[in-house]
């Protein structure tokens, strides 16, 4: 009989203990559960009258901003295929030669500008995920939703882009 009631006991705490770890797991799903997914369509269009970057907003320019990244890195990967592919450097003609490797050094500087576009796309997503997006990195000001949908990628308000490349101009001046 002792060796029963200490088998009991056991049983008795182990189940305690499953019992207490359960309890925070319930009350972690319950909150995940009570922030449902926000959907939008494909044609939704922020509006002026939304409370500015509400979810919606993020969404949509998440979105926005992958796509634009996905069509980049595809075009740059097509480019760098067919620049492979077209290889003219060993014609005779140096005249041709010449074209050639001008044509080859304009794609490659487009590729390099989409190159700092995709990083500054990378870094808007970001500020989407730290809730900083569509505000001024000086300021702290709101971007504005018409200069964002211009732009998706500004980091400034339009006032504080104008001192930024007023200040570069003076100093590539100096």
């Amino acid at each position: 009989m002792p060796k029963i009631n200490k088998v009991k006991k056991k049983v008795t705490k182990t189940k305690r203990k499953v019992v207490s770890k359960t309890k925070p797991k319930t009350i972690l799903k319950t909150k995940e559960v009570s922030k449902a997914p926000i959907k939008i369509s494909k044609t939704y269009i922020p509006k002026e009258t939304e409370k500015y970057m509400c979810e919606k907003h993020k969404i949509y320019f998440r979105i926005k901003l992958q796509e634009w990244k996905k069509d980049l890195v595809k075009s740059n990967n097509e480019a760098l295929y067919n620049g492979s592919m077209d290889d003219n450097s060993i014609s005779a003609d140096i005249v041709d030669q010449a074209s050639s490797y001008t044509d080859k050094n304009v794609e490659m500087k487009a590729i390099n500008r989409q190159i700092k576009l995709i990083s500054e796309i990378d870094k808007a997503l970001a500020r989407i995920r730290e809730d900083t997006y569509g505000y001024c990195l000086d300021t702290a000001e709101p971007i504005g939703l018409k200069r964002l949908m211009a732009r998706p990628v500004a980091k400034y308000t339009i006032a504080a882009q104008e001192k930024h490349e007023k200040d570069e101009k003076v100093h590539a001046d100096d």
